[in-house]
């Protein structure tokens, strides 16, 4: 991994790319949506602070554990004075974001255990399939395996077009 001298406060996005892992279109991205920001030097270059490196690093771990960037962005706008998150920061957050997270492994447990209910039966009925019919939402309407389907007025007989004959000019 390249070493940035401690002289440098500013990194481009190539040498933050290379320290952060992250490729510099997912770089480009990130700033896109608010996540990190640079200035740009006269020749309309990019100049990423170092404290970059440490927001690219929570966004990214952030990212891995499944937060959602517009979650993520509004921790970091929570920040005081847009700062670079803390070690104490990651622990607040992640501790809010843990409820989130055990609330969707158990959604995706028992879609796992249908999933193999559903294969083993095979019917996707929507009677009874979860799968097909969360929380029995059209056990209503009737069973089988598809939505009844609306039935819908007949179409208007098309109007034939006006085809002209082979050799005409195609223009009056």
């Amino acid at each position: 991994m390249p070493q940035i001298p401690e002289k440098i406060h500013e990194l481009t996005v190539g040498q933050l790319a290379a320290r952060s892992g992250a490729a510099v279109s997912a770089l480009h991205f990130y700033e896109s949506k608010g996540l990190i920001s640079s200035r740009r030097t006269s020749g309309n270059q990019r100049r990423f602070s170092r404290d970059a490196l440490r927001r690219v690093a929570f966004v990214r771990a952030a990212q891995r554990v499944g937060i959602p960037l517009a979650t993520i962005r509004e921790a970091l706008g929570e920040l005081p004075e847009g700062r670079t998150p803390t070690r104490d920061d990651w622990a607040r957050l992640s501790e809010a974001w843990r409820a989130e997270l055990d609330e969707r492994i158990k959604q995706l447990n028992r879609l796992r255990d249908h999933l193999t209910d559903c294969i083993g039966c095979g019917c996707l009925s929507l009677d009874t399939c979860v799968l097909s019919n969360p929380d029995d939402v059209f056990g209503e309407s009737g069973s089988g395996s598809r939505l009844l389907v609306e039935r819908r007025r007949p179409a208007s007989p098309r109007v034939p077009q006006r085809t002209r004959p082979q050799g005409e000019p195609c223009c009056d």
